[in-house]
């Protein structure tokens, strides 16, 4: 059924689409939030309590955008060592931008065994193709398809049967 009078906001959205999409969006702040903390060597707290104040947290999982910041905040050396066996360059040499997206995709594949890796490498690629460069995308997809047998081993390889 599709609503198109001016109250269609207010109709109940089905559950699963309506949490899809406020994951997708608190992926998305917490992506840029990710790249905020890495350029500018802002604490976590500072940048979460002003993503907060300039964005519109209503359509946002606010838990998942804070999960996503103390995660990879926390566990970014252990994040930062399951990336670099699946690059070609150093991760110094890394755009920042995806940077930001490889350490929220392997915080997900190492920590939200909920979200199907499938769907964890999507949302990465889908993040790389709006904030990335050209071909980033390309690129965040080779590295997650490299990591994900690594994290994910048995769904990885119940998938391909």
């Amino acid at each position: 059924m599709s609503l198109n009078h001016d109250d269609s906001q207010d109709a109940p959205q089905p559950k699963a689409k309506g949490k899809i999409a406020t994951r997708r969006v608190a992926r998305t702040l917490g992506m840029q939030a990710l790249y905020q903390w890495h350029m500018a060597g802002q604490s976590l707290n500072e940048i979460e309590a002003q993503f907060r104040v300039d964005n519109d947290f209503s359509g946002v999982d606010g838990a998942y955008f804070h999960e996503i910041l103390v995660g990879v905040a926390t566990q970014k050396t252990e994040i930062d060592e399951a990336i670099v066996p699946c690059l070609d360059r150093p991760l110094e040499e890394l755009d920042p931008v995806e940077l930001a997206i490889l350490r929220l995709s392997t915080w997900e594949l190492r920590n939200r065994l909920d979200v199907p890796y499938r769907v964890v490498i999507n949302e990465g690629i889908e993040l790389a193709k709006v904030f990335g460069a050209t071909d980033g995308h390309k690129f965040v997809n080779g590295v997650l398809d490299k990591l994900a047998p690594t994290l994910r081993a048995a769904e990885v390889s119940a998938h391909k049967r």
